[in-house]
């Protein structure tokens, strides 16, 4: 009897052991399993970190950067279907950057585009991919405008998930977070299962708002290096500018028997709307010109390389200088904006002459220094701007003024970034300080009345910016 106890026994230790066994194998394959799901998961999200390393050493395009988040966000959390939309300029608008094949609509679908996807597959696709969502908008709109994420799954019965429901390919689970950096609302990301897709979870949300968070630096960093890049074009492109614009300016100024002549361009930025010239018009008479275009920077400058061409082209055609501003104003006229003109003074020296013809469209009056009396008188013959008038008013009030120059005289053109050039209390270098530099440096040459007015302007102004672009042009009589 013993021995059948016994053998019992060791049978049911047997089977114990053996269950006991068993269910430890069970227990260790499980673990194996949760370990080589817990290491992919960790490799999917080590190698979509990776992708978006690319994105903040400048080395992917923004469209490849959409397309990584997206599948990147969709392998991770084992998603069928993902979409990331970003603001528009405006700040009011979704638009769909980047749908995933496939993807469940995260948008309601009109039931006209629902009745074409039974003859036209590619119906709700097209209709996704150019339907943007305001502010407030369904659901992406409204995590957008509220700035929360939402977990949705149909075995909650929201009824966030009934619009969209209706399409053919209906949404059993999603994730919507919106992509923030600071202050900054980009936009959102979206991952959705169907019926036939394993839902999310509650750890499944949790990922992907992680996701999400690196996702919306990587865009941010994105649109940082991407602007700092469009900075360096614009700067290569200005600085191809500045050095076009150099050329367009005289090199030295003319060897006219009896005159000194001596002039300055210096811009505010990297390109001027200043502009000053010397034209030899024939054997023995040069153009002079000065002139500044309404406003600044590039549209300033086109606007200046485009006087500069009409003046040469038209000012050989007559010795009086009205004429040619005429000709210039009928030409500009036509192709300038109505919120655009230029102010030009234009004056024609001759050889062995003592008289200068000069007209002015509406420019500074030039400074005449007497050096007889040492005093500085204005002239101010009438004129008006180019570009104002197409040219009846125009040539009628625009005509010559002939200036007769002595020994020692010396005539000075500027532009108005001389005299409102601005120190650091707001005060204009003004009229009155230019005058007396010239009486302080006329009688020794015209290069001297441009070196010392452009030194006393910037010792006026000191470490404050120039505020616009300064010209200068002295003409003396020796």
């Amino acid at each position: 009897m013993s021995s059948i106890l016994l053998i019992g026994l060791v049978i049911a230790l047997a089977i114990g052991w053996t269950f006991f066994f068993r269910k430890q194998q069970r227990t260790i394959t499980q673990l194996k399993h949760a370990r080589e799901e817990l290491q992919l998961e960790e490799s999917r999200v080590f190698d979509f970190l990776h992708g978006l390393g690319a994105a903040f050493s400048g080395d992917l395009h923004p469209s490849d950067l959409h397309r990584l988040i997206v599948e990147g966000a969709m392998r991770i959390v084992d998603a069928r279907g993902g979409a990331l939309y970003l603001s528009d300029r405006t700040g009011k608008m979704l638009l769909p950057t980047f749908l995933s094949p496939g993807c469940p609509p995260l948008v309601e679908v009109p039931k006209s585009i629902l009745m074409q996807s039974g003859t036209n597959t590619s119906a709700i696709d097209s209709f996704l991919r150019l339907q943007p969502v305001k502010s407030g908008e369904g659901l992406l709109g409204m995590v957008w405008e509220k700035r929360e994420p939402v977990f949705l799954s149909s075995s909650d019965d929201d009824s966030r998930l009934a619009g969209l429901k209706s399409s053919t390919q209906q949404i059993d689970s999603v994730m919507v977070a919106p992509l923030l950096y600071g202050s900054q609302n980009l936009g959102v990301l979206a991952v959705a299962n169907g019926a036939m897709s394993t839902p999310f979870t509650p750890p499944d949300f949790i990922v992907f708002q992680s996701i999400v968070e690196q996702s919306a630096f990587a865009l941010c960093n994105a649109i940082v290096y991407s602007e700092a890049a469009e900075k360096r074009r614009i700067d290569r492109d200005l600085d191809t500018a500045r050095d076009i614009q150099r050329i367009l300016l005289p090199a030295a100024p003319p060897d006219i028997p009896g005159y000194e002549i001596a002039g300055v361009n210096i811009p505010a930025g990297q390109v001027s709307g200043d502009y000053y010239d010397y034209i030899p018009i024939a054997a023995n008479r040069f153009g002079i010109a000065i002139a500044d275009v309404c406003g600044k920077g590039v549209p300033a400058s086109l606007i200046m390389a485009m006087c500069r061409s009409v003046l040469r082209s038209v000012a050989p055609s007559s010795s009086s200088a009205a004429r040619v501003l005429h000709q210039v104003n009928r030409q500009l006229y036509p192709d300038i904006r109505e919120d655009m003109f230029i102010s030009m003074a234009y004056l024609i020296v001759e050889k062995g002459s003592e008289s200068l013809v000069l007209a002015r469209a509406g420019h500074d009056a030039p400074l005449l220094y007497r050096t007889g009396t040492r005093s500085v008188e204005k002239i101010n013959p009438p004129g008006m701007a180019l570009g104002i008038d197409s040219g009846g008013v125009f040539d009628r009030v625009t005509g010559d003024f002939t200036v007769r120059l002595e020994s020692g005289d010396c005539l000075i053109l500027y532009t108005d970034g001389v005299t409102e050039a601005l120190d650091s209390n707001g005060i204009e270098f003004g009229i009155a300080r230019l005058i007396e530099v010239i009486k302080e440096s006329a009688d020794e040459s015209a290069q001297t009345v441009v070196v010392q007015v452009t030194e006393k302007v910037r010792s006026f102004v000191g470490s404050q910016p120039q505020n616009d672009d300064i010209t200068l042009v002295a003409i003396r009589k020796v």
